[in-house]
């Protein structure tokens, strides 16, 4: 009896070997892969116009603004949320939802993540856990090529569009604003879409004021509207409503 014990044991231990080297294999995969992957998300970098201007054009305009000693301590972007609530949907079922959630990921080129509600809202029959919303988180080269594409194409397209207003900053320097329609964007054909909805733009950076943030953002290309020219442009609001007002009286 003990010889066959031994003999048993003995069969045993090549397979927990081989079961030992075969997870060695994937773990060297796993690895490998990863760093593949750390590769090529540089790579879109190098090649995006946004972000060369960055390099070559803002952190040297930084550096003599704000008298920084090394171009490593400039303000840059860390990340940007794209948000949207499905809430006016909920009750058309499965279809609207899939249809935001592709238009989504067809602006950002990324796939977007549900939020789920963390309170239950009895007003509006939602429940804990329920499904409100999608969002994106983009970084790098995405992020890059989606504020390029948002400065360059989406905004101008909107109508009597002047600039993101300057108190949509934060005290770090972030920026959170609305976009009230989602076919501003040039890869979203209005023909085709059945249901309009709003995004949510949040840009975060590494700056510790709000004043870098503005600058970094102005630098970039974003356009922001000053308190000062909010004034003007209320003036001559105020003025043109003056006018249609005598006219009608006429």
């Amino acid at each position: 009896m003990k010889s066959k014990v031994k003999s048993e044991k003995n069969l045993r231990q090549p397979k927990a070997i081989k079961s030992d080297s075969a997870s060695v294999d994937k773990k060297d995969k796993k690895a490998k892969v990863k760093k593949e992957s750390k590769k090529n998300s540089g790579l879109g970098l190098k090649t995006n116009g946004l972000y060369l201007k960055y390099v070559t054009e803002v952190v040297p305009k930084m550096m003599e603004k704000f008298k920084y000693r090394s171009p490593m301590a400039v303000p840059k972007l860390e990340k940007i949320v794209v948000n949207t609530g499905i809430g006016p949907w909920l009750e058309k079922g499965e279809e609207v939802k899939t249809e935001i959630k592709r238009d989504l990921g067809i602006i950002c080129g990324q796939k977007p993540a549900p939020t789920r509600a963390k309170k239950a809202v009895a007003g509006f029959k939602i429940k804990i856990g329920q499904e409100i919303g999608a969002k994106v988180v983009l970084r790098k080269a995405k992020m890059y090529d989606f504020l390029e594409r948002l400065i360059v194409e989406a905004l101008p397209r909107v109508r009597d569009f002047r600039g993101i207003s300057e108190n949509s900053f934060g005290g770090r320097g972030e920026i959170s604003f609305g976009i009230k329609e989602h076919v501003i964007f040039a890869e979203i054909d209005s023909e085709n879409v059945n249901n309009v909805f709003g995004l949510e733009v949040s840009i975060v950076n590494s700056g510790k004021t709000k004043r870098e943030g503005i600058e970094l953002m102005k630098l970039l290309g974003l356009p922001i509207l000053f308190k000062e020219e909010m004034g003007a442009i209320d003036k001559d609001a105020l003025s043109m409503k003056k006018d249609e007002r005598d006219k009608e009286k006429k």
